[in-house]
């Protein structure tokens, strides 16, 4: 695969205004990033705002609103669909994930070795200490689902995905919320073609008093979407996700 402006970064965005105009600014610095396709959620703060003028400034800024709020997996779903880059990352807007960490994340499938590449939390890159319990139920989850995928993830709930933009786009997807993560994790696990790698990263998490906003109740949720994906589906169909 050739090197060079190759990636279509999709951005989710809710309620970001005080961190997102900085992650677009590190997001654009990349030289891999062709296009950033941001999907505002229904922001009831400035991100908005911030955003659009952002993208008044730089052609490779797109910027799609939902008219009510859908949740992360609607937004991630419904920038998929408009990346047209040969690479799709997903890329947080709140400063917990870098894109210095793009060329870890890009050199297996640039490579040809991979189809689909997660950044690990948990893989030795560096991060800031913060909640016990956060990680011990993202390693809980994670454990659940490698015993359903019979995959070896470290951190299946990582945001940074990465997929060559033809198998992304011809898997059909359909969790709104944070059971995004477990939807694609358990259909690209049914799909044994595929070649999927873990890198390390680095995290920068955050607090609630600084925006977190998963929570428990997520995690309860998750396990829901294991055994709706893994268990109560069969293989996915193999075609095109327009986010309705």
């Amino acid at each position: 695969m050739k090197t060079g402006k190759i990636l279509s970064v999709v951005m989710p965005l809710y309620n970001e205004e005080g961190t997102v105009h900085l992650t677009v600014a590190d997001v654009l610095a990349r030289q891999e990033t062709a296009e950033l396709i941001i999907v505002d959620d229904c922001s009831t703060d400035k991100s908005l705002d911030v955003v659009e003028a952002l993208a008044a400034k730089d052609a490779r800024i797109k910027v799609l609103r939902n008219e009510v709020n859908r949740g992360k997996g609607f937004a991630v779903r419904r920038g998929i669909d408009a990346a047209t880059a040969e690479i799709v990352l997903i890329q947080d807007a709140d400063r917990e994930y870098s894109p210095s960490d793009y060329p870890v994340l890009l050199a297996p499938i640039i490579s040809g070795r991979a189809d689909v590449v997660y950044g690990s939390r948990f893989h030795g890159g560096p991060g800031r200490v913060l909640y016990f319990k956060h990680e011990l139920g993202n390693r809980l989850l994670t454990f659940i689902s490698n015993l359903l995928t019979d995959l070896n993830f470290t951190d299946m709930e990582t945001c940074y995905k990465v997929f060559r933009r033809e198998v992304i786009q011809n898997i059909k997807l359909e969790s709104d919320r944070f059971g995004f993560e477990v939807e694609i994790t358990a259909k690209i696990a049914k799909d044994r073609s595929l070649r999927i790698f873990e890198v390390p990263i680095s995290y920068n998490g955050r607090t609630y008093e600084e925006g977190k906003k998963i929570t428990w109740q997520d995690g309860i949720a998750a396990i829901f979407h294991m055994v709706k994906y893994n268990i109560l589906t069969g293989k996915p169909e193999s075609f095109k996700n327009p986010a309705k």
